[in-house]
């Protein structure tokens, strides 16, 4: 696979998680019916539902990071220094792409926001 074919996979991957939201959010709406607001039960749902929708929009981020990365890597010459693709890896805007010591491991942190990588 060229990665110029990656990276569109990638934008692909994140087109399709913003398409699923368009259900979620018109059942969320559904749940924010006054009537229905007041149960609690119903409020604990529409929180999980914003989180949920919160993660969707980390890996849609994520996935466009990759693909502007995959994007430049494929305009490298052959032999151009790892530092190179170091810097490509730093400009990019998540954390857990950009700073190595995070990469893989944002599961593992716990700071409210929902976290999938």
């Amino acid at each position: 696979m060229s990665l110029h074919k990656l990276a569109r996979e990638l934008d692909e991957t994140a087109r399709q998680t913003a398409s699923m939201v368009d259900g979620i959010t018109d059942a969320l709406a559904m749940l924010a019916d006054r009537n229905l607001s007041k149960d609690p039960t119903v409020r604990e749902a529409v929180q999980m539902i914003v989180t949920a929708l919160q993660g969707q929009d980390r890996i849609e981020q994520r996935c466009h990071n990759m693909a502007l990365a995959v994007r430049q890597f494929a305009l490298l010459p052959p032999n151009a220094p790892d530092s190179v693709y170091d810097e490509i890896w730093a400009s990019l805007t998540l954390d857990e792409l950009r700073v190595p010591g995070l990469s893989g491991v944002a599961a593992h942190q716990s700071h409210g926001d929902a976290e999938l990588f």
